[in-house]
C-alpha cells in the first residue's frame, strides 16, 4: 500500500484546484519559505481527521478554507482527498484503491468521504488503527513535533510509542468495552435497585392474590347463594304482602264500619245527655224554689234518693246480671251442645274422608293399567307411524335418486353427443394449428434474422465507438502530456526569465551594477547577453570567454568609470566592463592558415551570433580563439604552431599558448550563455504544443461529434432491437401458445376418447341402478301398507282403551269433588268446633265474673237499705207539708232515673264498640306494620344486591338456579362462607392485577438483570484479554524498539548510545517513556543537555527505528532535517532511501542533501500572491543545484 495521490482544493493557500501525483521512493516537495509546502502535511493530517486546530497552525477551523487575497475572491469550501493504492488488501476494503475525502463548507457544515461515499470519523479513524497513518500517527510528522518528541513529558510520548507496538487499535477497543461496561454495570444497579423493590413486592402481592382469587371465589359463591335467597325470600314475601294486603282491606272495612255505628251511638248519647241535664237542672230550681227550711229534708231525700237511686241500681244491675248469667248459662249449655255436635259431625266427616280417597285410589289403580296400556299401543302406532314414515323418506330418496339417474341419463346423452362433436372438432381445429404453427415459425425465423443482422451492425458501430474511445484516451493522453509538456516549459520559461532577469549565477558585483541598468542607460549588458552560440558550441565559447562572459560591456569608458565608482562605494566588490569605445580596432588573428588545419572548426568568434553593434566585443574576447572538434586535433596544431595559439575543443578542454591545458568534466551550473537559447527553444516548444493542443482538441471536438452520431445511432439501434426483442417474443409467445394448444388439443382428443368410454360405463351402472330403484320401490310400498294395516287396529284397541279411561277419569274426577267438598266441610266444621270451644271458654269464664258480681251487689243493697230508712224517719214530717213539690220532683227524678238507665245501656254499647274499634284498630295497626315491614324487606333485600353486588331484581332472576329450592339450607351454607370470608381479613383485589402486572416485569427484569451480569462477564473477560495482549505485545515491540532505537541511533551519530527506559512504578499500558541520548564521546546526558542537532537527530533515529519495525505506508516528513548540519543530512538522507523498501516518503525540504536522494521533486511556489501552484521538478533540480 502507498499514497497515489493528494486533491487539493480551497484547502488553504491552494485556491487552485492541485493534484499530486506520487509513486514509491522518495518524493520530495521544495519551494520558497512561506510558498505553502507544508500546508500540504496539514491537508494530509486534516482529511486523517485532524480536529486539533493547533495542530493546522490556525486559530479556527475556517482557517483551512482559502480566504482569498487582494486579486481573489475568498473560497466557500475546502477539499482534500487523499487515494491510496490497497492491492495488496492492507486495509480492511475489497478495493484496490481506498480514497478518503473530506470537505468543509463555510456556514460549519462538514463530511467526510470514502471511496466517494458519505462517512463517519470514527470508521476513519478505525480503518487506518496500527497502520501508522493517523492524525496521531507516525506516518506524518511536522516541523514542531521532532522537537515535541524529546522535549516532552515521558506520558506525551506514550502514543506514538502506542502506535508503533500496534496496540491502540486494543486500547480503544478497551476503552470501548470499559465504557460500556461501566453503562452496564449501572444498568445493572438500576436493574438491581428495581428488582430488589420488587421481590419485595412480588411475595406479598401473591400470597394477596391468591387470597383475593379466594375471596373472589366464595364471593361469588356467596353472590350466587345470596341471589337464589333473595329470590325465595322476595317470593315469599311477595306471597305474605298480597295475603297483608288483603287481611289489611277487610279489616279497615270492618273498621270503618264499627267506625260508623260509634258515632252514631255517640250522637245519640249526647242527646240523652242533653236532656239529662235540662232535668236535672229542672230538679235543681224546683229544689231551689222551696224554702230554707226544706233545705236539710231536701238533701235527705235527695240523699234518699241516691241511696234508692243505688240500691236500684244495684237491684237493676243484678237482675241485669241474674238475666245476663241464665243467659250467658243457657249460652253455654248451648255451646257446650253445639260443640259435642260439631265434634261428631268432624268424626263423620273424617270417616267420609277415608272412605272416599279409598275409592280414589282404587280408580286411579284402574287408570293407571288402562293408561299403561293406552301408551304402550301408542308407542307401537309411533313405531310402525315411524316405519311409515322411513319407508315414504326412503322412497322419497329412492324417487328422487331416480330422477336424479334420469337427469344423468339424460345428461350423459347429452355430453355423448357433444364429446362426438367436440372429437370431430378437434380434429378439424388440429390441422388449423398445424398451419399456424408452421406460418409463426417462418415469422419467429424472420425477426430473428432481422435481429442478428441489427446486432451485427449495431456491435460494429460499438466497435467503431471502441475505437474511437481508445482513439480519444491516447489523444487525452497526448493532450495531458502535452499540456503538462507546457506547462513545465511555460514555468522553466518563467523561472529563465526570472533568474534571467536576477542575473542568478553572476557575481554580486555584477548582479549590483546591472541592478543599475535602468538608472543608466549606457549599461548595454552583460557579454552573455549580448553573444549566442548553436548548443554544440555553447561549451567551446563559455570555456573560451571564461570569466569574461560576465564582463559588462557599457556604451563608453564613462559608464564604465561611473559603475566602478558605484563598486567602491556600496563595496560592492569588482567588476570587468568593456567599454564599446574601447574595443573599436580590435587585432586580426595573426596565423589564419590555422583555421585550414584539420578539425579546426574555425574562430569562436565566427561561430557566435550577435548583433553588428557588438561584432567587436566578440572579436576582442573570441577573435583569437581556434575552436577545434577535439583535444587530439588540439593538441597536433598546438605543437606544430609551437604552442602558441589559443583554442578550445567542443568538450571544453582550453589549451593555452605556452603548452597549458585545462580540462576534464565540464561543470558550470550556471548555464549563463545557454539562458536566452533555452528561453527561445522553451518559447517555440510552448507555440509548437499550444499549436498541437489547438490541433488535437480539434481532433477530440470531431472524433465526439462523430462518436455521439454513433451513439446515437446505437440508441436507435437499440430501440429498433427492443422493438424488434418485443415482436420476437410475441412471435415466440404465440408459436408457444399455438404449441400448446395443439398439445392440448391433442390431450383433449385423447381426454374425449377417454370420457367417452367412462360414458358408456356411466349408462350401464344408470340401467342397473333404475333396476334396484325399482325393486326397492315396490318392497318399500308393501312395508308400508303392512305398517297401516297394523295401526288400524291398534287404533280401535286405543279408541276402547280411550273410553275406558275417560270415563274412569269422569269417577276419579267425581271423588275428587267428593273429597275436596268433605274435605271443605271437615275444614268448615273443624273452624266452627274452634270457634264453639273459644266462645265456651269466654262463656265460662263471663259467667264466673257475673256470679262474683251478683254476691258484692247484695250485700251492698242491704246497706243502702238500712241507711234509707234511717233517713226516712228523719224526713216524714217534711213531705206532708212538701207533698206537691215532692211529688213533681219524684216525678223528674223518676223521668231522670229512666234517662240514666238508657245512658247506661249507652255506656255498654259505647264499651264495645269501642273494645271493637280498639281491637279492630289494632289488628289494623298490626297488619300496615306488618305491611310496611314486608316492604321494607323487599327494598331493603333490593339493596342489599345492588350495594353489595350491584344488581337489580330482574339481574338476579337471570342468575336464578331452578335448583336451589331449600333456603334454610342456603342461609347455613351462605353464613358459612361469610364465616370463610371473614377469616380470610382484609383483602386486596385488586393485587389479582397488580401481581400480574408486577410478576410480569419482575420477569422481564430478571431476563434483562441475567442479560446484564452474563455481558458484565463477557465485557470483563474482553478487558482482561486486551490487557493480557496490550501488555504482552507492548512488551515485546518496546524492547524491539529500543533494540532499533540503539542501532539507528549508532548509525546515524556513527556511534554512541539510544537507551529507551519505562518510567517506574507505573502500569506497563501507562507509563511515560524517557529517552536518553549518548552521543560519541560524550557523557551519558539528559535530552535537554543536548544541542538542537543533537535533539533533531535522536528523534529521527526513534522515528526511524519505529519505522523499521513496523513501516507505514507512507511518511510524509515536513522539515524534520532542518536543524542537522550538511554532515548529518547526508546522513539522513542515506538512512531515509533505506527505508524506501517499504515506506514511501513524501519529505518537505529545503536542505540539499535530502533533494539529492529524492527520486522525483515537486517544486511549491506562490508566482501569484497568497497563491499556491505547482512548478516543474527540472527548473528545481537546476536552480538548486
Amino acid at each position: 500500500m502507498y499514497l497515489k495521490s493528494i486533491e487539493v482544493q480551497g484547502f488553504k493557500s491552494f485556491a487552485n484546484k492541485i493534484n499530486f501525483q506520487f509513486h514509491n521512493g522518495i518524493t520530495g516537495i521544495v519551494g520558497p519559505n512561506g510558498s505553502g509546502k507544508s500546508n500540504v502535511a496539514d491537508a494530509v493530517r486534516w482529511v486523517l481527521g485532524e480536529q486539533r486546530i493547533k495542530q493546522l497552525r490556525g486559530s479556527s477551523m475556517q482557517d483551512v478554507i482559502f480566504a482569498g487575497t487582494e486579486l481573489r475572491k475568498p473560497l466557500s469550501y475546502a477539499y482534500v482527498a487523499i487515494t491510496l493504492d490497497n492491492s495488496d488488501r492492507q486495509l480492511a476494503l475489497d478495493f484496490d484503491e481506498v480514497t478518503v475525502a473530506r470537505r468543509l463548507y463555510r456556514s460549519g457544515e462538514s463530511e467526510y468521504l470514502l471511496n466517494g461515499a458519505p462517512c463517519r470519523l470514527k470508521v476513519i479513524n478505525e480503518l487506518f488503527y496500527d497502520t501508522g497513518i493517523g492524525k496521531e500517527g507516525y506516518s506524518i510528522i511536522g516541523q514542531g513535533q521532532i522537537d515535541a518528541i524529546l522535549s516532552g513529558k515521558p506520558e506525551e510520548r506514550r502514543e506514538l510509542f502506542d502506535e508503533a507496538a500496534g496496540i491502540v487499535k486494543f486500547k480503544r477497543r478497551k476503552l470501548a468495552s470499559e465504557k460500556k461496561l461501566e453503562e452496564e454495570r449501572n444498568n445493572l444497579i438500576r436493574v438491581s435497585d428495581i428488582l430488589g423493590e420488587l421481590e419485595k413486592q412480588v411475595g406479598p402481592l401473591e400470597r394477596q392474590s391468591e387470597k383475593a382469587k379466594i375471596y373472589l371465589k366464595k364471593k361469588e359463591e356467596l353472590k350466587i347463594l345470596d341471589v337464589n335467597s333473595f329470590l325465595l325470600e322476595n317470593a315469599c314475601v311477595k306471597e305474605e304482602l298480597g295475603n297483608t294486603e288483603t287481611n289489611l282491606k277487610n279489616t279497615t272495612s270492618e273498621l270503618e264500619a264499627v267506625n260508623d255505628r260509634f258515632e252514631n251511638i255517640k250522637v245519640e248519647y249526647d242527646e240523652t245527655n242533653s236532656r239529662l241535664e235540662e232535668l236535672e237542672h229542672t230538679i235543681e230550681e224546683e229544689r231551689n224554689a222551696l224554702s230554707e227550711a226544706n233545705v236539710i229534708r231536701e238533701r235527705l231525700n235527695r240523699q234518699i234518693d241516691v241511696l234508692n237511686e243505688q240500691i236500684k241500681a244495684c237491684k237493676g244491675n243484678e237482675e241485669h246480671l241474674d238475666n245476663r248469667k241464665s243467659s250467658v248459662s243457657s249460652e253455654l249449655d248451648e255451646k257446650l251442645k253445639e260443640e259435642e255436635s260439631a265434634a261428631g259431625k268432624k268424626q263423620s266427616i273424617d270417616e267420609e274422608i277415608a272412605l272416599v280417597k279409598e275409592k280414589k285410589a282404587s280408580v286411579e289403580e284402574d287408570l293407571k293399567g288402562i293408561q299403561s296400556t293406552i301408551e304402550t299401543i301408542n308407542d307401537e302406532i309411533e313405531r310402525l307411524s315411524k316405519g311409515i314414515i322411513d319407508a315414504l323418506q326412503e322412497r322419497a330418496n329412492i324417487k328422487s335418486k331416480g330422477e336424479r339417474l334420469k337427469t344423468l341419463k339424460e345428461q350423459t346423452d347429452i355430453r355423448k353427443a357433444e364429446l362426438t362433436g367436440k372429437i370431430v372438432s378437434a380434429k378439424t381445429d388440429e390441422a388449423k394449428n398445424n398451419d399456424e404453427i408452421s406460418r409463426l415459425e417462418e415469422q419467429f425465423d424472420g425477426i430473428t434474422a432481422k435481429i442478428d443482422e441489427m446486432n451485427k451492425l449495431k456491435s460494429q458501430n460499438e466497435a467503431t465507438v471502441a475505437d474511437m474511445k481508445a482513439k480519444l484516451v491516447e489523444l487525452d493522453n497526448r493532450l495531458r502530456n502535452l499540456q503538462v509538456d507546457y506547462h513545465k516549459d511555460k514555468s522553466t520559461y518563467e523561472a529563465l526569465s526570472n533568474i534571467t532577469e536576477r542575473y542568478e549565477g553572476y557575481g554580486g558585483s555584477v548582479k549590483r551594477v546591472m541592478e543599475q541598468k535602468d538608472a543608466n542607460p549606457g549599461i548595454i549588458g552583460v557579454v552573455a547577453d549580448i553573444i549566442s552560440a548553436e548548443k554544440k558550441y555553447e561549451i567551446a565559447i563559455e570555456t573560451a570567454l571564461g570569466g569574461n562572459i560576465q564582463n559588462i560591456v557599457t556604451d563608453d569608458e564613462n559608464t564604465a568609470k561611473k559603475m566602478i565608482g558605484f563598486l567602491k562605494r556600496e563595496k560592492a566588490g569588482r567588476a570587468t566592463f568593456l567599454p564599446l569605445t574601447s574595443i573599436e580596432n580590435t587585432q586580426e588573428f595573426k596565423t589564419p592558415e590555422v583555421l585550414d588545419e584539420a578539425g579546426v572548426l574555425g574562430l569562436a568568434s565566427k561561430l557566435v551570433s550577435t548583433k553588428k553593434e557588438y561584432v567587436n566585443v566578440a572579436k576582442a574576447m573570441l577573435g583569437r580563439i581556434v575552436v577545434v572538434d577535439n583535444v587530439d586535433n588540439a593538441v597536433k596544431i598546438a605543437r606544430k604552431y609551437n604552442y602558441g595559439i589559443r583554442m578550445v575543443t567542443l568538450e571544453g578542454e582550453l589549451l593555452v599558448p605556452g603548452g597549458a591545458i585545462s580540462g576534464g568534466a565540464f561543470k558550470n551550473n550556471s548555464n549563463l550563455l545557454s539562458r536566452r537559447r533555452e528561453m527561445d527553444e522553451i518559447e517555440k516548444r510552448m507555440q509548437e504544443a499550444l499549436k498541437s493542443i489547438d490541433e488535437i482538441n480539434k481532433n477530440i471536438e470531431e472524433i465526439k461529434s462523430e462518436r455521439n452520431k454513433l451513439r446515437v445511432q446505437i440508441e436507435q439501434d437499440n430501440l429498433k432491437l427492443q422493438s424488434m426483442f418485443i415482436e420476437q417474443n410475441t412471435a415466440r409467445i404465440n408459436l408457444t401458445s399455438a404449441k400448446s394448444k395443439k398439445e392440448e388439443s391433442i390431450a383433449d382428443i385423447d381426454s374425449l376418447k377417454e370420457e367417452s368410454v367412462r360414458i358408456e360405463k356411466q349408462m350401464a351402472d344408470i340401467a342397473s341402478e333404475e333396476a334396484a330403484i325399482a325393486e326397492a320401490l315396490n318392497e318399500s310400498m308393501a312395508r308400508e301398507h303392512d305398517s297401516e294395516e297394523k295401526i288400524k287396529l291398534l287404533q280401535g284397541e286405543l279408541e276402547v282403551h280411550h273410553k275406558s279411561e275417560n270415563d274412569i277419569l269422569a269417577l276419579l274426577r267425581e271423588h275428587e269433588v267428593e273429597v275436596e267438598k268433605i274435605i271443605q266441610r271437615g275444614s268448615f266444621e273443624e273452624q266452627n268446633l274452634n270457634r264453639i270451644k273459644s266462645e265456651r271458654v269466654r262463656f265460662e269464664a263471663e259467667l264466673k265474673e257475673i256470679t262474683d258480681e251478683i254476691g258484692n251487689s247484695a250485700t251492698l243493697v242491704k246497706e243502702r237499705e238500712k241507711q234509707i230508712e234511717e233517713i226516712k224517719a228523719t224526713i216524714e214530717g217534711s213531705y206532708k207539708s212538701q207533698n206537691g213539690t215532692g211529688d213533681r220532683l219524684k216525678a223528674h227524678i223518676k223521668l231522670k232515673d229512666e234517662r240514666n238507665e238508657k245512658q247506661k245501656n249507652f255506656f255498654n254499647i259505647r264499651e264495645e264498640l269501642s273494645e271493637t274499634r280498639a281491637n279492630l284498630d289494632k289488628e289494623k295497626f298490626r297488619l300496615e306494620t306488618n305491611l310496611g315491614k314486608l316492604k321494607d324487606s323487599i327494598q331493603n333485600q333490593i339493596d342489599y344486591m345492588w350495594n353489595e353486588y350491584e344488581i337489580t331484581l330482574r339481574d338476579a332472576e337471570n342468575l336464578a338456579n331452578p335448583e336451589m329450592t331449600d333456603l334454610s339450607s342456603m342461609r347455613k351454607e351462605a353464613g358459612n362462607l361469610r364465616d370463610e370470608i371473614k377469616k380470610l381479613g382484609d383483602v386486596n383485589v385488586n393485587a389479582i392485577d397488580e401481581y400480574r402486572e408486577v410478576s410480569e416485569r419482575y420477569t422481564f427484569l430478571k431476563t434483562q438483570h441475567d442479560d446484564l451480569v452474563e455481558a458484565e462477564k463477557t465485557l470483563v473477560g474482553i478487558i482482561e484479554e486486551l490487557d493480557h495482549a496490550m501488555r504482552k505485545q507492548f512488551r515485546e515491540k518496546f524492547s524491539a524498539i529500543e533494540k532499533e532505537f540503539d542501532k539507528v541511533f549508532k548509525e546515524l551519530f556513527g556511534g554512541g548510545h539510544g537507551t529507551l527506559e519505562l518510567m517506574e512504578d507505573q502500569d506497563i499500558l501507562d507509563a511515560g517513556i524517557k529517552i536518553i541520548a549518548q552521543p560519541p564521546g560524550k557523557k551519558l546526558q539528559n535530552m535537554m543537555q543536548l544541542s538542537g542537532g543533537e535533539k533533531a537527530l535522536t528523534a529521527i533515529a526513534l522515528l526511524f527505528a519505529i519505522q523499521n519495525l513496523k513501516p507505514s505506508p507512507f511518511c510524509l516528513l515536513d522539515e524534520i532535517e532542518a536543524a542537522l548540519d550538511e554532515s548529518n543530512v547526508e546522513r539522513f538522507a542515506k538512512y531515509l532511501h533505506k527505508l524506501t523498501k517499504h515506506t514511501q516518503f513524501i519529505v518537505i525540504t529545503h536542505r540539499r542533501g535530502t533533494m539529492e536522494r529524492a527520486d522525483r521533486l515537486y517544486g511549491i511556489t506562490m508566482q501569484e500572491k497568497g497563491v499556491s501552484t505547482l512548478v516543474s521538478v527540472n527548473l528545481i533540480e537546476d536552480s538548486l543545484s
